[in-house]
């Protein structure tokens, strides 16, 4: 299965050549993947893979471990929101990555495909903390293949 969350464009989202910057499309799919993975109280549009605890009283928070992002299209300014595809590559021990793929609303062109390899951190010990059951079932459903990025020289 995959994730399709709504992310709106910022006018400061652009960049000098009047599209969005690079460094403006990982704020994009921070945004979606905190969208996918974070429970806020009082929201009542998640997706039921937003089980982790946003309040910070459960003593966890995910790092970032690598990213890779291919841009295959400039990304202009619109009212919008674009459409962020995410679903997961792998589910290991303590980390996940997170695959997307950033898309216009009628999902016919494609702008750029990323990876975030996520690792859950316990802020108590500041070591990995291993995926629970509850998150695992969550999650699962959403494994899927990984991206397959153009071939580098």
């Amino acid at each position: 299965m995959i994730l399709e969350i709504p992310v709106h464009l910022r006018w400061s989202d652009m960049d000098a050549y009047g599209h969005v910057n690079n460094v403006e499309f990982l704020r994009l799919l921070e945004q979606a993947r905190i969208s996918a993975f974070w429970h806020v109280e009082g929201r009542t549009d998640a997706p039921g893979t937003a089980i982790l605890d946003a309040s910070g009283a459960a003593g966890l928070v995910t790092l970032v471990a690598r990213q890779e992002i291919e841009y295959l299209a400039p990304l202009e300014y619109h009212p919008e929101p674009i459409i962020v595809k995410l679903w997961l590559a792998h589910l290991g021990g303590a980390s996940i990555d997170v695959c997307y793929e950033v898309c216009d609303t009628a999902r016919t062109k494609t702008y750029a495909r990323a990876v975030t390899t996520l690792v859950l951190i316990d802020t108590a010990t500041s070591s990995p903390r291993r995926i629970g059951p509850r998150e695992r079932e969550a999650w699962e459903p959403y494994v899927g293949e990984p991206i397959k990025f153009r071939r580098r020289a």
